[in-house]
């Protein structure tokens, strides 16, 4: 299974993640940059299967990207081939 990591270190907002996955997956030029485009994109025109991390998520970006969270659990739930998992950044103990 193809794995495709999606850094949120740099990810500030939606234009920025759909930059990245662009970058990284191979989505038609015509795609619309939301939520809906990205689901059906997943869901029918993705390479599978292909399991997407994002990783180094803040808190705040938990709250900021829920929907794209939930979307991605929904086409987890969709598509057999199709696998999803995020990450928190870690922390480092200032000790």
């Amino acid at each position: 299974m193809k794995t495709v990591y999606i850094d949120f270190s740099n990810i500030g907002d939606f234009e920025d993640f759909y930059a990245q996955v662009k970058e990284k997956m191979s989505i038609p030029p015509d795609f619309g940059d939301n939520l809906d485009a990205f689901y059906d994109f997943i869901t029918g025109q993705a390479e599978q299967p292909v399991h997407l991390e994002f990783v180094n998520m803040t808190v705040d970006q938990l709250e900021t990207f829920e929907d794209l969270l939930l979307t991605m659990e929904d086409a987890e739930d969709e598509v057999e081939d199709f696998g999803f998992s995020y990450y928190l950044e870690q922390y480092e103990d200032g000790e």
